[in-house]
């Protein structure tokens, strides 16, 4: 402890305390380990950070940290793994503000790589994929990279796209994409792709591929019409007109239309509010949930006995049980 205290005193960032010589208030990272973001990933186009506790009761999100504290941060992270106070909330983050999001090559690798290290990531719970961008979520494909494929290089880049927001949607954790402002094409096919869905009141909806002499090609022909219905998905699909926030609550596009501005305090809020419940039941939830819906009722049941069966033996189901008994919150530690 005395060499960890040691080298947060040389970063200059100990809790309530300065490096020798430093001078000024105190820096909004002096706790770092209550009040931080553990980086995951953070080149290129696609970020992927953890929150700070949701005990703290701050629903403000960090300032953003500068690279020789995001460095330090991952130092300490790898040395002593077990001082992050993880919360179970990850934030996935578009970020290329350049092209309103659009997606390219290199934000398809970075998404490829962030669901990789979400699924890989035991502590994690829920994940909240949002943007940087102001009023734009995904204006979708990068139709300027694309002119610029060939035909063979198109249908690999398309098929891509497809097997990465299936695999978004394969997470064994819930999802909840953030949408302010526009989700059009691609964008919206990925935020089809989550569990769940909230937008601030003036978003904005399309799939507009077939203006483009296209189909929708990431899912969006399939999972519309499991949302909407299938007459519903066709018209929109058909006409590829865009639809506002109104509209999309009303179809069940999303599940809550908020004030503009406010639709990532109350995505953190829904994530906060799973987060406290067993994650193992949650997965088995989503798992019961997806499989059994494309299948006939029998099998479904079947599915959901299997999926019972798992959380049946495991430590949080009777800590769930003493919590009860006892009137107090549980502590899950997805055992």
């Amino acid at each position: 402890m005395r060499c960890l205290r040691g080298l947060l005193a040389v970063s200059g960032h100990l809790a309530g305390r300065h490096a020798p010589g430093a001078t000024g208030p105190a820096s909004p990272y002096s706790a770092v380990f209550v009040r931080t973001l553990q980086i995951l990933a953070q080149a290129g186009p696609v970020r992927l950070e953890k929150l700070s506790p949701p005990d703290s009761g701050s629903s403000e999100r960090t300032p953003p940290i500068s690279p020789s504290l995001r460095k330090f941060c991952l130092f300490l992270g790898g040395l002593f793994p077990s001082c992050w106070l993880a919360t179970g909330i990850v934030e996935l983050t578009l970020d290329r503000p350049e092209a309103k999001n659009a997606i390219g090559k290199e934000m398809l690798q970075g998404l490829r790589t962030a669901i990789q290290e979400v699924e890989a990531d035991k502590t994690a719970n829920v994940v909240l994929l949002s943007s940087s961008v102001p009023k734009v979520f995904c204006a979708g494909a990068d139709l300027k990279e694309r002119k610029l494929m060939g035909l063979t290089e198109v249908r690999e880049f398309v098929n891509s796209l497809r097997s990465t927001f299936l695999s978004f949607e394969a997470l064994s954790i819930p999802t909840i994409a953030v949408v302010e402002g526009v989700a059009f094409g691609g964008g919206l096919e990925l935020a089809l792709s989550c569990d769940l869905r909230i937008c601030g009141e003036d978003a904005k909806f399309s799939l507009p591929e077939t203006g483009l002499a296209i189909i929708p090609g990431a899912g969006g022909t399939q999972r519309l019409p499991r949302i909407v219905g299938r007459s519903k998905a066709k018209e929109l699909i058909f006409t590829g007109r865009r639809f506002d926030a109104v509209e999309a609550v009303n179809m069940g596009v999303v599940n809550y239309c908020v004030p503009a501005g406010e639709a990532y305090q109350k995505a953190l809020d829904l994530a906060r509010e799973i987060n406290q419940k067993g994650p193992l039941a949650i997965k088995m939830a989503k798992k019961a949930i997806n499989q059994g819906i494309e299948v006939d009722m029998s099998t479904a049941l079947a599915v959901e006995e299997e999926c019972y069966e798992q959380v049946l033996h495991t430590q949080d189901r009777l800590e769930g049980l003493a919590a009860f008994a006892e009137k107090r919150k549980p502590v899950y530690k997805g055992k």
